[in-house]
């Protein structure tokens, strides 16, 4: 059902590796039009919503939005061919340009249908399939259709929430007497804490509740065998070795870049790994990457972001409530600041981001670590590909590499490298389906300045 090799450019033969394909057919024929489905229903269910906001205006924009979006999942159902964009937006060309490759690769225009290209290709297509529909029909062209599942997402894990301010709280109030080992400590549980809150996926249980009910400080233990390949303590020696010694005896640290995963609980483990980082002197400033418009159900937004930072500082819970308060005087102080870039919703893999997104590059360059976190970008960062188990996570890369970086990822995606001889094999005996549910996880690190 997938495209036959693909060219790598640059890239020896001996280091391509076929586009992944065993789990994408399903994927698109079952859970795209599942989330495109639920995508139709939330529109609709608003329609009285829109009506008193804009009147007729509104209806007639949901009516139009609808129809938009019922085309594109007869197209994906009936397996026809994969459509040009035609919105304006600024980041058209650069879609339209892709098609193109695709079609060149595959042979004629025909063949880039919805079954039969590469699975990450047609998966980033229809969110951005979703973003024309709805930018097309002012005045609703700035509704998030996912917002909904994000929300609820957030308050449902209240209480994990709450467990986790409260932990952050105490290592804050103690900082000034925390020996180095105290500090390898804590610095190790929130990593995992920001790694496993990497769970909460909505577009991987197509918007169903996959909310944090339980402590994830307790959770750690429990969790660590799941752990796959962790290189947890290579990022640690990267955020101590950023660290410099000035004239006048203070030490300054580095930047770390954190390329943001999911909104609700995952979002708020990232936030207080952050806030521990600047508050722990292991970074000086952070930045955060995050997505221009709504994509892959619960990426984070710039919306999200100052949503979730204003709704933690008005919570009635002491500790959150002044985790929000810190997080919010951050970003005022420009200690923090969030970014988004048209190259995070593209369909590109990262090795292309030098080329296609060269200012994108050159600002991660300036990091002294980035943190990638969740499937997406592990999936972007290896290309999607079908490399065995066994082949290095550098190799993987094919060349990317901005700057020390590393996945934060549970898997839910047929792709997975780093591993040592004959793990996938026990796992595969062991659990069939470890590459997908979820279950298992990653901390695999890289940097361009040294060998692995």
């Amino acid at each position: 059902m997938m495209a036959a090799d693909q060219p790598m450019h640059g890239v020896p033969p001996s280091l391509s590796a076929k586009v992944v394909g065993s789990f994408a057919y399903l994927t698109v024929k079952d859970r795209l039009p599942t989330i495109l489905t639920k995508v139709i229903d939330t529109i609709h269910r608003n329609k009285n919503k829109f009506f008193e906001e804009y009147g007729e205006e509104g209806i007639t924009a949901e009516k139009q939005t609808i129809s938009l979006l019922s085309k594109m999942r007869n197209e994906l159902q009936t397996d026809k061919p994969v459509l040009a964009l035609t919105d304006g937006l600024k980041d058209i060309d650069s879609w339209n340009q892709y098609l193109q490759r695709q079609q060149g690769v595959q042979g004629d225009q025909e063949s880039v249908s919805w079954f039969k290209s590469p699975w990450l290709y047609v998966e980033c297509y229809m969110y951005r399939r979703i973003q024309e529909a709805v930018w097309l029909n002012p005045p609703i062209n700035d509704y998030d259709v996912f917002n909904e599942g994000k929300t609820q997402s957030f308050f449902e894990s209240q209480q994990a929430v709450m467990t986790l301010c409260t932990y952050l709280e105490g290592v804050n109030k103690n900082m000034e007497e925390t020996s180095k080992s105290q500090l390898l400590e804590h610095f190790n549980k929130l990593l995992k804490v920001s790694l496993w809150g990497n769970k909460c996926d909505l577009s991987i249980s197509s918007g169903q509740d996959n909310s944090q009910k339980t402590s994830p400080i307790d959770s750690l233990n429990s969790l660590e065998p799941f752990i796959l390949v962790d290189d947890s303590n290579m990022v640690w020696s990267t955020l101590i070795s950023a660290q410099q010694q000035e004239q006048s005896g203070k030490t300054t640290s580095g930047r770390v870049d954190i390329v943001l995963d999911n909104a609700g609980f995952e979002l708020v483990t990232d936030l207080v790994l952050a806030d521990f980082l600047v508050a722990s002197g292991l970074a000086s400033e952070i930045h955060f990457h995050g997505k221009s418009f709504p994509w892959f159900v619960s990426d984070v937004t710039a919306n999200d972001f100052q949503w979730t930072i204003k709704q933690t500082m008005a919570a009635n819970h002491k500790w959150m409530s002044k985790s929000g308060v810190q997080w919010q005087s951050y970003l005022k102080e420009g200690v923090w600041s969030y970014h988004d870039h048209p190259f995070w919703t593209l369909p590109h893999e990262f090795y292309d981001m030098a080329a296609d997104a060269p200012d994108l590059y050159a600002t991660l360059q300036s990091a002294d670590l980035v943190l990638f976190k969740g499937d997406l970008n592990y999936r972007k960062l290896t290309g999607d590909r079908e490399w065995d188990h066994t082949v290095g996570f550098d190799t993987a890369l094919r060349g990317f590499g901005p700057a020390p970086l590393c996945s934060l990822r549970t898997l839910k995606a047929n792709i997975q490298v780093g591993l040592q001889p004959g793990q996938a094999m026990k796992l595969s005996s062991q659990d069939p389906d470890w590459m997908t549910s979820g279950k298992y996880a990653v901390v695999q690190f890289y940097s361009p300045n040294s060998e692995q």
